[in-house]
């Protein structure tokens, strides 16, 4: 496929279009939750409670799948959560008392964010990882990001119209916000058979195994990137939509507008990401795009009018995702192919248990003032992320990197034949 990375096997073509597909009606759904659950009496404070379910369960069902489920192909297991999605989508669709919805929303794959925090996230992005040189890592998973966050971008705009929908027809706004889980579960069988078309072979042909000598590095990444996420649970879509809809008194649609330029530049970002970290390195293309990112947040929360908060929001959205693609990648490249799987896991679910408690306290701020202190927290949680990896990670290099040692020869270590360094006795990479 002519928009891969030169020698990259087809299967991260279908990774990337599953990628695409789950983004598309994950922007749908972290818009129209915020919008359906107040329609259907729920206060501020039980949306907060209901994304808390979501990410908890998000995070549970991950952990499981990483820890737990090493003798399982990675493609059946993404078989099983695109069955699950379908699940998820059709009782979201199906049902409105809070109690029920909670139980789904936990049980399920449903995503209230910006990004993904599902189950899939770490078997592709492990399965990914094989699919290409350790030169060309970077530039997949920003193709991966780009993918991702566009589709998302896409999918929020697109909530825009069950509300014109329901402005031309007798349907109720929330009658038609329900079709949008119809999509969603639709999007599980699509998803399904995309996955059906990896190779057996090539998903296979690492098999998953537990951490090892990397259990250190990976452990200190998950506990940073868990500060990072912590913060990101105040901020998640929904909940920042609802702060709009709340402090600005923005439509539906044009909440969905917005985010959706948001989640566009974003997405677009991952580029420019994979150019810079060629250039400074991964560690710092991490931190000096997301600094200011953060400091665009706070702002967003003190201005006093729409076009300012608009303008803020647009900034953040230029630098906070730049990060995305060089944290996957670096977590990659510093542990060895049999660990990839578990890595990722172990890095993503602390994010979404760090980020899991949060929406709750941003639902009671929001219940509370319109002010965006939420905005505020969130901001500053993710600055202190920054400055701590700088100062514990600047030294860390992969081997693609300048100053890294060279790639071991077959038998040498962990990461023999892959390109990865190989770690030292306490887990932190060779440097």
């Amino acid at each position: 496929m002519p928009f891969l990375p030169p020698n990259t096997h087809r299967d991260a073509g279908v990774l990337l279009a599953t990628r695409g597909v789950r983004g598309f009606v994950d922007g749908v759904v972290s818009v129209s939750i915020a919008a359906l659950l107040p329609l259907l009496g729920f206060s501020t404070l039980r949306v907060g409670v209901l994304v808390t379910g979501m990410m908890l369960g998000s995070a549970a069902l991950t952990v499981l799948v990483g820890t737990k489920a090493h003798g399982i192909q990675r493609r059946s297991l993404l078989f099983a959560g695109s069955l699950v999605m379908v699940a998820s989508g059709a009782s979201f669709g199906l049902f409105t008392t809070f109690t029920v919805l909670f139980v789904v929303g936990v049980l399920g794959t449903m995503n209230p964010t910006a990004g993904d925090v599902s189950v899939f996230l770490p078997l592709e992005q492990s399965m990914l990882a094989a699919t290409t040189p350790p030169a060309s890592r970077t530039a997949l998973y920003a193709r991966y990001t780009f993918v991702g966050g566009l589709a998302g971008a896409l999918g929020a705009l697109a909530v825009g119209v069950p509300e014109a929908v329901a402005r031309h027809t007798s349907l109720s706004q929330a009658d038609a916000l329900r079709w949008c889980f119809a999509v969603y579960a639709l999007a599980g069988v699509v998803v399904l058979l995309l996955y059906r078309s990896l190779s057996v072979a090539d998903a296979a042909a690492v098999p998953a195994g537990p951490l090892g000598p990397s259990k250190a590095v990976v452990y200190r990444l998950a506990a940073l990137f868990s500060l990072d996420a912590f913060g990101g649970g105040f901020v998640v879509q929904s909940l920042l939509a609802l702060w709009l809809f709340q402090r600005f008194d923005l439509s539906v649609g044009a909440a969905g507008v917005l985010l959706s330029v948001t989640g566009t530049l974003s997405a677009a970002s991952g580029f420019v990401a994979a150019w810079l970290a060629g250039r400074i390195g991964l560690v710092r293309t991490m931190v000096f795009t997301h600094l200011p990112a953060n400091v665009f947040l706070i702002a967003a929360a003190f201005v006093p009018s729409l076009p300012w908060a608009i303008t803020m929001l647009v900034l953040r959205s230029l630098l906070s995702s730049m990060d995305v693609p060089a944290r996957t990648s670096y977590v990659m490249a510093v542990v060895s192919p049999a660990e990839r799987a578990a890595a990722a896991s172990v890095t993503n679910v602390p994010r979404s248990l760090a980020a899991a408690l949060p929406p709750t306290a941003a639902g009671w701020l929001l219940e509370r003032s319109s002010f965006g202190w939420p905005l505020v927290i969130a901001g500053g949680c993710k600055i202190v992320y920054d400055l701590l990896l700088l100062a514990g990670f600047r030294h860390v290099h992969p081997p693609e990197e300048p100053g890294a040692p060279p790639a071991p020869g077959p038998g040498a270590g962990p990461g023999a034949g892959s390109g990865i360094a190989p770690a030292d006795g306490d887990g932190q990479v060779a440097r």
